[in-house]
């Protein structure tokens, strides 16, 4: 058992979604594509800031994508906290894909669309990344949260699929969970890393988004 005073250490990772894109509510794929928030991702952000006041956040690591950034940006402001880029929890490229609707992308690529919501590990997008690559890097960022944070409390701004394949590497469970996660925008999620287990302790909180007016379901497919 870790020991601070006696007692067990304990590292908290706040796993935040970013808030609404410009293209999240037409259901078109992003990847490493740059949107900036819509409209209702701003209010969206600025509701979770304050939602996430007061609750010992002492550094935030965001994707450097604008969705992200933005989210994050937000956030550091309202809680007065660094705000740190980092790669490994980018968006997947969706390489191909990027770009185009959810509608397009099932009638130019039928089979990999019906495998990327059946078997997502099985997908390496054309001029892109697959899924188990996004979960090496995830895992690592894990790795380095628990070594450098240790005892602290710290948040991760990121997109639905590192944020899902991060919920698998830090549970140790199988990438094929993948989708039985929940990762609306805007939300948040807290993980509790001990010596001797790892905690979900909130899944895809929304409660904040939902007393203003501004929860909009996840797209299943994105």
């Amino acid at each position: 058992m870790g020991a601070k005073g006696g007692q067990e250490v304990k590292t908290t990772l706040f796993v935040i979604r970013h808030a609404e894109s410009q293209w999240n509510p037409i259901g078109r794929y992003q990847g490493l594509l740059n949107p900036d928030l819509s409209e209702r991702g701003e209010k969206q952000a600025k509701i979770l800031a304050k939602e996430l006041k007061n609750k010992g956040i002492e550094v935030i690591y965001t994707s450097p994508l604008l969705r992200t950034k933005r989210t994050a940006q937000i956030i550091a402001e309202e809680l007065n906290v660094p705000l740190i880029e980092d790669e490994r929890v980018i968006e997947i490229d969706h390489g191909v894909w990027s770009g185009k609707l959810v509608e397009e992308v099932k009638k130019e690529f039928p089979e990999m669309f019906e495998m990327w919501i059946t078997r997502p590990w099985k997908v390496d997008f054309p001029e892109g990344e697959n899924l188990l690559k996004v979960f090496e890097r995830v895992k690592d960022f894990i790795r380095f949260v628990k070594e450098k944070h240790k005892g602290q409390t710290v948040a991760v701004v990121s997109h639905t699929v590192p944020i899902r394949a991060l919920y698998c590497a830090a549970l140790e469970l199988p990438i094929e969970k993948f989708w039985s996660f929940g990762c609306d925008n805007a939300s948040y999620s807290i993980i509790n890393f001990e010596e001797d287990r790892t905690t979900l302790h909130k899944l895809n909180i929304t409660c904040h988004l939902e007393r203003e007016g501004l929860y909009e379901e996840a797209h299943r497919a994105l």
